[in-house]
C-alpha cells in the first residue's frame, strides 16, 4: 500500500508538531504517494521504524493511502544507466526519492531543504536544489541523485 501525507501530516511536519516522534519524523518524510510502507519501512529499519510506527501516523490522521491510480505507462524504476533517453518527469521520478533520503539524513541541519525537496513538483525545481543538496551531503552521498537527475 502507498501512503500519502494528509494536509495535517504537512502542517505537522511544517511546525515540527509533537504528534511525531524525530525517527517518525524521518520516515514520515519518505511518504511521498511513490514508495510503498514496506519501502518506506525497508528504508528506515535502521531507526527501528515500525508498523506500529506507521499505524499511529495513519491513526493521527497524518497518512492516508493513496486512492487507486491507473497503471503508469512508463516504468519508474528503470536504472538511469539502462534508459538514457529519459523525459524529465521520469527523471525527476528516479530523482525525487534520493533526493529526499539524502536530505532527511540531515536532520535538523537539513530541514529547510528537505522541506524544499518535498515541494519540488518538477524536474526543473528539482535540478534547481541540487547544488544545494551536493553541498550539503558531499560529492559521494551526492552521485546517485547526479546520475538520477542528469545521466
Amino acid at each position: 500500500m502507498v501512503l500519502i501525507k494528509t494536509q495535517a501530516g504537512q502542517e505537522a511536519l511544517k511546525n515540527r508538531h509533537g504528534s511525531l516522534s524525530s525517527r517518525q519524523r524521518s520516515a514520515f518524510i519518505l511518504f511521498d504517494g511513490k514508495r510503498s510502507i514496506d519501502e518506506v519501512l525497508g528504508a528506515t529499519v535502521a531507526m527501528g521504524i515500525t508498523q506500529g510506527d506507521v499505524q499511529a501516523m495513519m491513526d493521527a490522521g497524518l497518512l492516508v493511502p493513496l486512492p487507486e491510480q491507473p497503471p503508469a505507462a512508463v516504468p519508474a524504476t528503470a536504472p538511469p544507466e539502462q534508459d538514457p533517453g529519459r523525459s524529465p518527469p521520469q527523471r525527476y521520478q528516479a530523482a525525487y526519492p534520493i533526493a529526499a533520503e539524502l536530505t532527511a539524513r540531515l536532520g535538523l541541519r537539513g530541514f529547510r531543504l528537505n522541506l524544499a525537496v518535498e515541494g519540488a513538483r518538477s524536474f526543473d525545481d528539482l535540478a534547481a536544489l541540487a547544488p544545494k543538496i551536493r553541498e550539503a551531503v558531499g560529492a559521494a552521498q551526492y552521485e546517485p541523485l547526479d546520475k538520477a537527475l542528469f545521466d
